[in-house]
Protein backbone atom coordinates (compact mmCIF):
# COMPACT_ATOMS: atom_id res chain seq x y z
CA UNK A 1 0.00 0.00 0.00
CA UNK A 2 1.09 3.53 -0.72
CA UNK A 3 0.08 7.10 0.12
CA UNK A 4 0.44 10.32 -1.81
CA UNK A 5 0.57 13.13 0.73
CA UNK A 6 0.16 14.03 4.39
CA UNK A 7 -1.14 17.50 5.25
CA UNK A 8 -0.25 18.63 8.77
CA UNK A 9 -2.97 21.29 8.84
CA UNK A 10 -6.04 21.03 6.63
CA UNK A 11 -9.12 23.22 6.94
CA UNK A 12 -11.03 22.05 3.86
CA UNK A 13 -11.52 18.32 4.48
CA UNK A 14 -13.82 18.12 7.50
CA UNK A 15 -14.65 20.41 10.41
CA UNK A 16 -11.95 22.34 12.24
CA UNK A 17 -8.23 22.08 11.74
CA UNK A 18 -7.36 18.51 10.79
CA UNK A 19 -4.51 16.33 9.63
CA UNK A 20 -5.12 14.64 6.27
CA UNK A 21 -3.62 11.71 4.47
CA UNK A 22 -4.25 10.98 0.81
CA UNK A 23 -4.00 7.28 0.00
CA UNK A 24 -2.51 6.27 -3.33
CA UNK A 25 -4.46 4.33 -5.93
CA UNK A 26 -7.95 4.55 -7.37
CA UNK A 27 -9.78 2.67 -10.11
CA UNK A 28 -12.79 5.00 -10.35
CA UNK A 29 -11.03 7.75 -12.37
CA UNK A 30 -13.93 10.18 -11.96
CA UNK A 31 -14.16 12.86 -14.65
CA UNK A 32 -12.48 16.06 -13.38
CA UNK A 33 -11.28 14.37 -10.19
CA UNK A 34 -9.59 16.94 -7.95
CA UNK A 35 -6.72 14.55 -7.26
CA UNK A 36 -5.83 12.45 -10.35
CA UNK A 37 -2.19 12.20 -9.24
CA UNK A 38 -3.43 9.68 -6.65
CA UNK A 39 -4.85 7.22 -9.22
CA UNK A 40 -1.67 5.20 -9.84
CA UNK A 41 -1.32 2.42 -7.26
CA UNK A 42 2.46 2.48 -7.80
CA UNK A 43 2.85 6.22 -7.22
CA UNK A 44 3.47 8.08 -3.99
CA UNK A 45 5.36 6.67 -1.02
CA UNK A 46 5.25 3.41 0.87
CA UNK A 47 2.69 3.32 3.71
CA UNK A 48 4.32 1.77 6.79
CA UNK A 49 4.04 1.72 10.56
CA UNK A 50 6.31 4.80 10.50
CA UNK A 51 3.68 6.56 8.38
CA UNK A 52 1.05 5.78 11.02
CA UNK A 53 3.37 7.06 13.76
CA UNK A 54 3.99 10.27 11.80
CA UNK A 55 0.24 10.88 11.41
CA UNK A 56 -0.42 10.14 15.10
CA UNK A 57 2.38 12.51 16.13
CA UNK A 58 0.93 15.29 13.96
CA UNK A 59 -2.50 14.70 15.51
CA UNK A 60 -1.12 15.17 19.04
CA UNK A 61 -1.23 18.93 18.51
CA UNK A 62 -4.17 20.34 20.49
CA UNK A 63 -5.46 22.40 17.54
CA UNK A 64 -5.90 19.23 15.44
CA UNK A 65 -9.57 18.19 15.78
CA UNK A 66 -9.33 15.02 13.74
CA UNK A 67 -7.97 12.98 10.88
CA UNK A 68 -9.24 13.03 7.30
CA UNK A 69 -8.45 10.07 5.04
CA UNK A 70 -8.88 10.69 1.34
CA UNK A 71 -7.39 9.51 -1.90
CA UNK A 72 -7.10 8.02 -4.28
CA UNK A 73 -9.41 5.48 -2.79
CA UNK A 74 -8.74 4.61 0.87
CA UNK A 75 -11.32 1.79 0.82
CA UNK A 76 -10.03 0.02 -2.29
CA UNK A 77 -9.14 -3.62 -1.54
CA UNK A 78 -5.45 -2.69 -1.96
CA UNK A 79 -5.76 0.09 0.65
CA UNK A 80 -8.46 -0.84 3.14
CA UNK A 81 -6.17 -2.85 5.42
CA UNK A 82 -3.82 0.11 5.90
CA UNK A 83 -6.72 2.54 6.24
CA UNK A 84 -8.22 0.30 8.92
CA UNK A 85 -4.92 0.04 10.79
CA UNK A 86 -4.48 3.83 10.72
CA UNK A 87 -8.06 4.60 11.77
CA UNK A 88 -7.91 2.06 14.60
CA UNK A 89 -4.59 3.39 15.93
CA UNK A 90 -5.92 6.94 15.71
CA UNK A 91 -9.16 6.20 17.61
CA UNK A 92 -7.28 4.24 20.27
CA UNK A 93 -4.92 7.16 20.86
CA UNK A 94 -7.40 10.02 20.32
CA UNK A 95 -10.93 8.77 21.09
CA UNK A 96 -12.16 12.36 21.46
CA UNK A 97 -11.07 13.32 17.92
CA UNK A 98 -12.89 12.38 14.73
CA UNK A 99 -12.00 10.31 11.68
CA UNK A 100 -13.52 11.37 8.37
CA UNK A 101 -13.11 9.29 5.21
CA UNK A 102 -13.93 10.00 1.56
CA UNK A 103 -14.72 6.97 -0.60
CA UNK A 104 -16.27 6.29 -3.97
CA UNK A 105 -17.71 3.10 -2.53
CA UNK A 106 -21.23 3.26 -1.08
CA UNK A 107 -21.41 2.86 2.68
CA UNK A 108 -24.48 0.61 2.75
CA UNK A 109 -23.37 -1.55 -0.20
CA UNK A 110 -19.70 -2.10 0.64
CA UNK A 111 -18.42 -0.40 3.78
CA UNK A 112 -20.84 -0.90 6.67
CA UNK A 113 -19.71 -4.46 7.37
CA UNK A 114 -15.99 -3.75 7.08
CA UNK A 115 -13.88 -3.52 10.25
CA UNK A 116 -12.83 0.03 9.35
CA UNK A 117 -16.41 1.26 9.96
CA UNK A 118 -15.91 0.72 13.71
CA UNK A 119 -13.29 3.49 13.72
CA UNK A 120 -14.80 6.04 11.32
CA UNK A 121 -17.04 8.85 12.53
CA UNK A 122 -18.10 10.28 9.17
CA UNK A 123 -17.82 8.99 5.63
CA UNK A 124 -18.48 10.93 2.47
CA UNK A 125 -19.51 8.16 0.10
CA UNK A 126 -20.17 7.83 -3.59
CA UNK A 127 -18.13 8.61 -6.66
CA UNK A 128 -17.76 12.22 -7.71
CA UNK A 129 -20.06 12.98 -10.66
CA UNK A 130 -18.91 16.01 -12.61
CA UNK A 131 -22.38 16.65 -14.03
CA UNK A 132 -23.72 16.87 -10.44
CA UNK A 133 -20.94 19.16 -9.19
CA UNK A 134 -22.15 21.94 -6.91
CA UNK A 135 -19.59 24.21 -5.25
CA UNK A 136 -22.14 25.14 -2.54
CA UNK A 137 -22.14 21.63 -1.08
CA UNK A 138 -20.36 21.15 2.22
CA UNK A 139 -17.70 18.42 2.44
CA UNK A 140 -18.58 16.88 -0.95
CA UNK A 141 -18.17 17.73 -4.60
CA UNK A 142 -21.34 16.40 -6.20
CA UNK A 143 -24.95 16.08 -5.08
CA UNK A 144 -25.02 12.28 -5.33
CA UNK A 145 -22.46 11.98 -2.54
CA UNK A 146 -23.65 11.56 1.04
CA UNK A 147 -22.12 12.76 4.31
CA UNK A 148 -22.90 9.88 6.66
CA UNK A 149 -22.72 9.60 10.44
CA UNK A 150 -21.16 6.14 10.53
CA UNK A 151 -21.64 5.29 14.19
CA UNK A 152 -25.32 6.32 14.23
CA UNK A 153 -25.83 4.41 10.97
CA UNK A 154 -24.32 1.25 12.43
CA UNK A 155 -26.38 1.60 15.62
CA UNK A 156 -29.66 2.21 13.75
CA UNK A 157 -28.84 -0.22 10.92
CA UNK A 158 -29.71 2.37 8.30
CA UNK A 159 -27.94 5.32 6.68
CA UNK A 160 -28.07 8.38 8.95
CA UNK A 161 -26.80 11.58 7.41
CA UNK A 162 -24.33 13.71 9.36
CA UNK A 163 -25.69 16.96 10.74
CA UNK A 164 -23.28 19.67 11.80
Amino acid sequence: MRYNLIRKMDISDGPGVRASIFMQGCEFHCKNCFNPETWDFNGGKEFTDDTIKEVLDICAQPQIKGLSILGGEPMHPNNIEGTTKLAKAFKEKYPEKTVWVWSGFKFDEYLKDKEVAKYVDVIVDGQYKDELHDFRLKWRGSSNQRVIDVQKSLKEDKVVLFED
